[in-house]
C-alpha cells in the first residue's frame, strides 16, 4: 500500500528532527575560538527577529555551547545580486532567493561549554560544521545560572526571555568589589538600588551589611523611579535593618523621611590625611598638602579653626617657624574657609558620629544610609565626609579582624562600602594613597569591598579596575569609557559590540564573578511586584515594631 504524503513527511521529520525544531535558528558554517563562530541562519527565519545580546545554544557532538549574539550580517551567494536586485514584488522570485541565493548570518560568541554531566565548563573549543543552532529556552538560562534562592538574587530577565530569570549569587558579589557603570540618564542609581536590595533582602546568608554615602538622598527614604514617579527607599523596605543618618537634619524632616540620626563631625577630629582627596576639586598644591601637616604639628588639633580663624601676625609666626610660604598659606586659608558653610562641621564637643555608625555596622549588623541633603551639590562636602568616615571605619574593621584571627565568631560582618561619583576617589594620581584605592586592592582581606558608581570609569585607576569583581554596565558610547569596563575581560572583543547597543534604560550587561559567564539583563522593575517580593523576607514581627519605632521615635543626634 502506497504511503499517503502525511505518513511520508511524518517519517521525513523523524529522520530529521531538527526540521521540526521551532527554536532552530541554523547551522554552524564558520568561525574560530578567538573570533567567534559563524552561523548561516535558515531561509524561514527572519532576521529582525535576532537582535545582539540574545542567547542561543549550538548542539555540539559531545557538548552544548551557551553562546550570545554579537553581531547580525546580510550576506549573498552571487554578488552580482547587489548590483541587479530581483523583483521581489513577485512573491514566487523572493521565496526562491531569501535563505538560498540570499540570506543572513549571525556572529555568535561561545560563553560556556555544558559536557555529557550536564556540568558547565569554560570554553576551550568550539562545535563542528553544520551543528544546529537554537534559541535559548528558559530551562537552558536557568541552568546555568542557578534558582533564585537564598543565596542568588533574581536582577533581571535575558533579552527575549523575560519569564525567566538571572540570578547572582550574592555571596560571591561582595567578595569583591562591584561597579555600576553607565553614561548619565541610564539608570545608574536604580540598578545599585536592586542590588542593594537584593544584599539586604539576602543579609542572613550573605552575611553583609552596607554603608551607602547617598550623594542625592536617592536610596535611604523615598526616590525616584526610572518613570518619574516616587520610588520606595531602602529604610521603607527594610526598616528593622537599614538606618538613616543625616547631615541635613531639615531636609530629612521636610522629606518626611522620619527621625534619622544627626551626623556631626568637629573640626579638631580632621586630619591632614583628610585632605588628600581634596586636592583636584579644592584646587590644592603640593605645597598648600604639605602645609596642612606642618600647621597641624605646630598648633595640634584644633589647626583648621585656627587658620579659619588666623590674622596676618599668625600666618607671619608660621612662616617665621617653618619653610612654608606666607602665599601658600593664604591660598589654604581660602580654601579652608569653604568649610565655614556646612553646618555639619562643628567647634562644639559633640558625641563621635564614626563610632555609632561602627556600632549600627559591625555590632548591630544593620545598614548604615548617611543621607548629604544639600550638601550633596558640593563634591568638596560629599569627598570631604565619605573620606573621613571611611578611613576611621577602615581601620576598626582591620583591628578587629586581626583581633578574630582564630576565632571567626568574633568577625565582623562583610562590610560594602557604596561610593558615587568614584572616579573623583579613585583617580590614577590619588588612589594609591587614599583608602578607597586601598580597600579595592585588599579585595576582601579585612571583610571590606567597595560598590563603585560611575558615568566615567576611564577616569579609575587601571589597577583599580582589574581589582573590581563583578561590574554591571548600562550603556557607554565612550570608547575610552568602554575599554576601561572591558580591560581584563575575557571575550572583551565579542562583548563590545553588544554594549555599544544597549537601551538607555533599563538595560545592561553584567561580567565577572558573581555570574557563569558575561549576561544582558532587562533589569527588574523597582515598583510594588517587586517591594512584596524582597519584603517577603522580613521578619513579620519585627517589621511591625519597626513601624511602631518609627512612628514614636525622637530626634536624636549621633
Amino acid at each position: 500500500m502506497t504511503d499517503s504524503f502525511e505518513d511520508f513527511l511524518k517519517r521525513d521529520l523523524a529522520r530529521f528532527p531538527d526540521a521540526a525544531d521551532e527554536q532552530r535558528l541554523g547551522v554552524v558554517v564558520g568561525g574560530s575560538l578567538s573570533r567567534g563562530l559563524v552561523v548561516r541562519v535558515d531561509g524561514d527565519r527572519s532576521i529582525e527577529d535576532l537582535a545582539v545580546g540574545r542567547y542561543v545554544v549550538v548542539h555540539g557532538e559531545r557538548a552544548r555551547f551557551f553562546c550570545i549574539i554579537t553581531d547580525v550580517a546580510l550576506q549573498n551567494a552571487n554578488p552580482a545580486i547587489q548590483n541587479d536586485p530581483p523583483n521581489m514584488a513577485d512573491p514566487f522570485l523572493r521565496q526562491v532567493y531569501i535563505g538560498t541565493a540570499a540570506y543572513g548570518t549571525i556572529n555568535v560568541a561561545p560563553m560556556l561549554m555544558i559536557d555529557e554531566n550536564n556540568e558547565a565548563r569554560p570554553v576551550k573549543t568550539i562545535p563542528g560544521h553544520f551543528m544546529r543552532v537554537q534559541n535559548a529556552t528558559d530551562t537552558d538560562v536557568n541552568h546555568v545560572f542557578g534558582a533564585d534562592d537564598d543565596k542568588h538574587f533574581n536582577i533581571g530577565a535575558p533579552l527575549e526571555l523575560e519569564n525567566t530569570q538571572i540570578n547572582i549569587e550574592l555571596k560571591r558579589l561582595v567578595e569583591r568589589s562591584i561597579g555600576v557603570f553607565g553614561k548619565s540618564g541610564t539608570g545608574k542609581t536604580y540598578l545599585t538600588r536592586v542590588i542593594l536590595a537584593g544584599m539586604m533582602a539576602r543579609r542572613k546568608s550573605v552575611n553583609a551589611v552596607n554603608l551607602v554615602f547617598d550623594m542625592h538622598t536617592e536610596y535611604g527614604w523615598a526616590g525616584t523611579a526610572e518613570h518619574g514617579a516616587a520610588a520606595k527607599g531602602l529604610r521603607q523596605l527594610f526598616p528593622s535593618h537599614v538606618v538613616i543618618v543625616t547631615l541635613d537634619e531639615e531636609s530629612s524632616r521636610r522629606r518626611g523621611a522620619g527621625n534619622n540620626q544627626v551626623v556631626r563631625i568637629p573640626y579638631d577630629d580632621i586630619e591632614p590625611e583628610d585632605f588628600v582627596l581634596l586636592k583636584g576639586t579644592m584646587n590644592l598644591t603640593d605645597a598648600m598638602l604639605d602645609a596642612t601637616n606642618t600647621l597641624s604639628k605646630l598648633w595640634g588639633r584644633g589647626w583648621i579653626k585656627r587658620l579659619i580663624d588666623a590674622d596676618r601676625d599668625d600666618l607671619e609666626e608660621i612662616t617665621e617657624q617653618s619653610p612654608v610660604a606666607e602665599g601658600t598659606l593664604l591660598g589654604l586659608k581660602r580654601r579652608v574657609e569653604r568649610f565655614e558653610r556646612w553646618d555639619f562641621l562643628t567647634d562644639q564637643p559633640v558625641s563621635d558620629s564614626v563610632k555609632e555608625i561602627i556600632n549600627l555596622l559591625a555590632e548591630q549588623g544593620k545598614s548604615v544610609i548617611l543621607e548629604f541633603g544639600r550638601y550633596g551639590n558640593s563634591v568638596d562636602a560629599y569627598i570631604l565626609v565619605a573620606n573621613y568616615i571611611t578611613r576611621r571605619i577602615h581601620e576598626h574593621y582591620v583591628e578587629k579582624v586581626e583581633r578574630a584571627l582564630g576565632d571567626p565568631s568574633l568577625e565582623p560582618p562583610h562590610l560594602v562600602i557604596t561610593i558615587e561619583e568614584a572616579h573623583k576617589f579613585l583617580d590614577p594620581g590619588i588612589s594609591g594613597q587614599t583608602i578607597f584605592g586601598i580597600i579595592a586592592r585588599e579585595l576582601r582581606k579585612y571583610k571590606v569591598t567597595l560598590l563603585v558608581v560611575d558615568q566615567r570609569p576611564s577616569g579609575i585607576d587601571e589597577e583599580v579596575m582589574s581589582q573590581i569583581g563583578t561590574r554591571v554596565t548600562a550603556l557607554l558610547d565612550n570608547e575610552r569609557d568602554i575599554s576601561a569596563v572591558l580591560n581584563g575581560v575575557s571575550g572583551a572583543a565579542n562583548i563590545r559590540e553588544v554594549l555599544a547597543r544597549l537601551d538607555t534604560k533599563q538595560q545592561a550587561i553584567i561580567m565577572g564573578h558573581a555570574v557563569p559567564m558575561p549576561v544582558v539583563i532587562k533589569a527588574r522593575t523597582y515598583d510594588q511586584d517587586f517591594y512584596a517580593a524582597v519584603s517577603e523576607d522580613l521578619d513579620d514581627k519585627s517589621l511591625n515594631e519597626s513601624r511602631l519605632r518609627l512612628g514614636r521615635g525622637s530626634q536624636r543626634r549621633l
